[in-house]
């Protein structure tokens, strides 16, 4: 499978901006592409409390139309993050979007300090069946928690994917959280991160991260902006199970409501 990490500077409010960005992103990319991804908020940055309400969308909304006609015209696979307007609030959401349609849509568990308030917290994780591989979304700060991937491993995960919004001086915390939630849930793991500065003096710390079901890097990006290819080696999964298994030998199972759903997504909702 090939993925192209999209690590690009945005615009905070700027939806215009950021999805032109985006579209251009996905027509420029090669041919032989399978899945693109972006940082957190990738759509319309991290809007302010003044700007969430002019901003924010539904995910049948004018900006994921835009990029989900992108995914057609070009028969790939986009994960693009969102401030999504629901009828109960505001949440920080990652999309899966297939040529289909939304295979995935996961709403952000764990907010950062400065985003309670702004954003309700979501309440399940989710994982879909796409070529072959079980994939799960997670957000930022969510990969700080263990127990997130945990829970998308509960889920059959292969592939953990992070839209990441990490800015200086945490750079170094998600580096390390990467490789270990790659390593304890035994899947590849991988992130992208925004570059550049953001508003209220914010520095954005780059380092998107391609990981191995051992926990070991395949790619690190720097702190400027670039689009670099992964191709992962799905035989590794089998190689890191093999001898042992993490999930098996564990005895402290995480609480939640599975749910099996028609078209492949399996949910765990939290208590």
């Amino acid at each position: 499978m090939k993925i192209e990490l999209i690590q690009l500077a945005g615009r905070d409010g700027d939806t215009t901006y950021n999805l032109q960005r985006t579209l251009e992103a996905i027509a420029g990319c090669a041919a032989d592409t399978d899945l693109l991804v972006f940082p957190e908020t990738q759509l319309m940055g991290f809007a302010s409390a003044a700007q969430l309400p002019k901003v924010a969308e539904s995910v049948d909304g004018p900006s994921v139309q835009a990029v989900l006609q992108a995914v057609r015209e070009r028969g790939v696979a986009v994960v693009i993050g969102l401030a999504e307007k629901a009828d109960d609030g505001y949440y920080n959401t990652s999309l899966l979007l297939t040529p289909q349609g939304i295979a995935l849509r996961y709403r952000k568990t764990h907010l950062w300090p400065s985003e309670r308030g702004l954003f309700e917290p979501g309440d399940r994780y989710t994982t879909v069946s796409w070529k072959g591989l079980r994939i799960g979304l997670l957000i930022c700060y969510d990969i700080e928690l263990p127990e997130s991937s945990r829970a998308l491993a509960q889920l059959g995960v292969d592939l953990i994917v992070v839209t990441n919004g990490n800015m200086d001086p945490y750079g170094p915390v998600h580096r390390t959280a990467i490789m270990a939630r790659a390593q304890e849930n035994q899947a590849f793991a991988l992130m992208v991160n925004r570059v550049g500065p953001g508003d209220d003096g914010l520095v954005f710390a780059g380092g998107s991260a391609v990981v191995d079901p051992h926990g070991r890097l395949l790619f690190e990006a720097g702190r400027e902006a670039c689009r670099q290819v992964v191709e992962l080696d799905l035989q590794q999964l089998e190689h890191a199970r093999r001898d042992y298994d993490y999930l098996a030998d564990r005895r402290l199972q995480l609480p939640g409501q599975r749910v099996d759903h028609a078209d492949g997504r399996r949910e765990l909702l939290i208590p």
